[in-house]
């Protein structure tokens, strides 16, 4: 079974299944982030969603290099959890299957390509305090204090 962080489903609701892919990214003594300035401003792990047909870890470095405009290599997968929310931009009740994976990034390649994020490097218990969402920070919590 995979845990769920966040609110309940609400039975009222429909929601579609979306997995993404997500890393945790330690660089020196802290972790690359991304800040996503819409729909709402949040600190984030860096990933999203698996397109369809894509192999979730083409999706890994797709997403990392979008949101951060860094590299990665040597990604290993930590574990998932779900968890259900509205998507705003997508406007989609969403059940996220989350897959998080740590990785080593190499270097960048400029700014990040996806509008409205800003590569960040944050110690990790800093981290774990401005994360978005409950699963990112409990994965952080227990793969990097």
């Amino acid at each position: 079974m995979i845990r769920r962080y966040g609110q309940s489903p609400d039975p009222q609701k429909r929601y579609r299944l979306r997995p993404g892919v997500y890393a945790i990214l330690p660089l020196g003594d802290a972790l690359l982030l991304t800040h996503q300035a819409f729909p709402e401003p949040e600190v984030q792990l860096p990933g999203g969603g698996i397109d369809p047909g894509e192999h979730p870890l083409t999706a890994l470095h797709r997403e990392v290099f979008e949101e951060t405009g860094w590299r990665m290599t040597s990604p290993r997968r930590l574990g998932a959890f779900r968890r259900f929310t509205y998507m705003p931009e997508y406007d989609l009740w969403a059940e996220k299957l989350c897959i998080i994976y740590t990785a080593r990034p190499v270097r960048p390649h400029g700014p990040p390509s996806e509008a409205g994020h800003m590569a960040v490097l944050m110690q990790p218990e800093q981290a774990v305090r401005s994360l978005g969402n409950p699963g990112d920070r409990d994965f952080v919590a227990r793969f990097c204090l």
